[in-house]
């Protein structure tokens, strides 16, 4: 196969895992099954990367099932070109918050605010949230907050690790959201960009009770080597949730969890077997590679090498591989550098590719990553 029909190939596998793992038409066939009554007034909450693109589709669904969509708010990273005129659209800054953020968060308050207790709630949660609508409780500095995220993101902890301790500063994480739209009934549609697809870990858990205390958070920091570096003022804060004087993140025990359902509607386990369903359409025999997790250059050199592998014993084929590495460079600061996950992974694999000799030659690989922004 030549370089450009190699190219070619690819492209299309990466369109097709792309399209298995759109907001738009899964967030359509979650809603045929909602839990609403004709009529019903609706208040919708779109968060996070996909979230233009879950809220149309949304209020297009809600329509044709006879509810009335009566507000809410789209928060993205840029504003679409048609949203619907019933929700209010704001943008928000990723990976770190900003004043952007900030005012999203004042703006999400606000519509929270206007839910009734006989409307139903629907959120809509995508990746890059609890970056879209961070903003500091009340006693953490903003600055602080913003040079928190920059270390975490830096640190290359996992997802898990990074929430664990972002929504504990962090207005409308943990459980939070939840608690603020009490009374009224929530039906949280979920699309997962998170290994393992743990609702905790998608945009810091606004609607997910946070089992875990304080201890926990400053007992992962101190396994992380991040304690010194952590802004005094925010161990302080987690100090006084110790000792009682600041309340904890809401709990499983909280009465506002009664009202929420939650469901994971899209994942990266979509995407991956769209690629292989289109491939093995192609003719070709393809596989699922195991999940993707820790570092990213690490990840590279792992692919290259089971690839090289499989080229010397004139195995032919497709290998797809679905994750979320991570890109640690504590010692590089937030203002340099280029690239992210894809990039790192896709050098560190050509690194170990260029010393592979002939079986290089027949292999070739595509990293690309798909959460919204594609």
């Amino acid at each position: 196969m030549t370089a450009p029909a190699t190219r070619a190939l690819l492209a299309a596998l990466y369109d097709a895992a792309v399209a298995g793992a759109a907001p738009g038409p899964l967030t359509a066939a979650a809603l045929r099954d909602l839990p609403a009554r004709a009529g019903q007034a609706v208040r919708l909450f779109a968060l996070g990367k996909a979230a233009h693109a879950m809220a149309t589709a949304a209020v297009d669904a809600l329509a044709r099932a006879g509810s009335i969509v009566s507000g809410g708010i789209v928060v993205a990273t840029d504003r679409a070109a048609a949203t619907p005129d019933t929700l209010l659209a704001v943008e928000g800054d990723h990976p770190v918050p900003g004043p952007r953020s900030f005012a999203a968060a004042d703006r999400l308050a606000e519509e929270t605010a206007r839910a009734q207790p006989d409307e139903l709630a629907i959120v809509l949660l995508s990746g890059g949230a609890t970056s879209l609508i961070a903003a500091p409780l009340p006693g953490v500095a903003r600055a602080d907050l913003v040079a928190m995220f920059e270390l975490l993101h830096r640190s290359g902890l996992d997802i898990h690790a990074m929430n664990v301790v972002r929504k504990r500063f962090t207005r409308w994480g943990a459980g939070r959201l939840a608690v603020a739209l009490a009374p009224a009934p929530v039906h949280v549609l979920v699309i997962s960009d998170v290994p393992g697809d743990d609702v905790a870990d998608v945009a810091s858990g606004p609607c997910v009770p946070d089992p875990g205390t304080a201890d926990d958070v400053l007992a992962l920091l101190g396994r992380s080597k991040l304690l010194p570096r952590i802004p005094a003022p925010l161990l302080r804060h987690l100090e006084s949730v110790r000792l009682g004087l600041v309340a904890e993140t809401p709990k499983p025990t909280h009465p506002a969890f009664r009202a929420v359902t939650t469901r994971v509607i899209g994942s990266n386990r979509l995407a991956v077997d769209a690629a292989l369903v289109h491939a093995r359409a192609l003719g070709l025999h393809a596989d699922a590679g195991p999940p993707l997790a820790g570092e990213a250059a690490r990840a590279g050199e792992t692919i290259a090498d089971a690839l090289l592998a499989r080229a010397g014993r004139g195995e032919p084929g497709c290998v797809v591989w679905g994750g979320e590495p991570t890109v640690g460079r504590a010692d590089v600061a937030p203002t340099t550098g280029m690239g992210g996950r894809c990039q790192e992974l896709a050098l560190a694999a050509a690194h170990r590719l260029s010393l592979g000799g002939e079986a290089a030659r027949r292999v070739a690989l595509l990293a690309a990553g798909t959460d919204g922004r594609d």
